[in-house]
């Protein structure tokens, strides 16, 4: 199977409860497999599938993803979705057992990669920019006391 592109798969990744995360129609869909079929595997290797590695949206959780996402198609689905962590997606891979399952987790550890890389360089601007910002007031403050010197004389 070729590589997906990442953005493919960055798209299906979402924040909830503080993780991030991925939709089961979504895995669905990138596994070629019905969503069915993927949550017949997690209930037949329940034990593999802790809740940190998947868990049932509340129905909150629910609308307030299809409002952020409101070009989307969503279907008409009767259940609420399961979300699987990245750890979870690795586990679907164990429990599907295709090639194309294989070759999809293997481009979506890719990309969790990638995101957290991403995290850690963002978090590491932030503090050059913060400590920055304090060098500028530090400048300010000096450039006002001197100022204010050559003023008075």
């Amino acid at each position: 199977m070729e590589s997906l592109p990442q953005t493919i798969i960055h798209d299906k990744i979402y924040d909830l409860r503080g993780l991030k995360v991925m939709l089961d129609s979504d895995l669905a869909s990138l596994y070629q497999v019905e969503t069915r079929r993927i949550m017949e595997q997690v209930n037949r290797n329940i034990e593999k599938f802790p809740n940190d590695f998947m868990f049932q949206l509340t129905k909150d959780e629910f609308e307030n993803l299809k409002s952020q996402n409101a070009t989307s198609s969503w279907g008409g689905t009767r259940k609420l979705p399961h979300v699987f962590t990245e750890q979870g997606v690795y586990m679907l891979a164990t429990v599907l057992k295709s090639k194309v399952a294989t070759d999809v987790t293997i481009n979506i550890m890719r990309t969790f990669t990638k995101l957290r890389e991403f995290a850690l360089t963002y978090k590491d601007i932030i503090i050059a920019l913060k400590n920055l910002k304090e060098d500028l007031k530090l400048i300010l403050n000096i450039l006002k006391q001197l100022l204010n010197y050559f003023l008075k004389y």
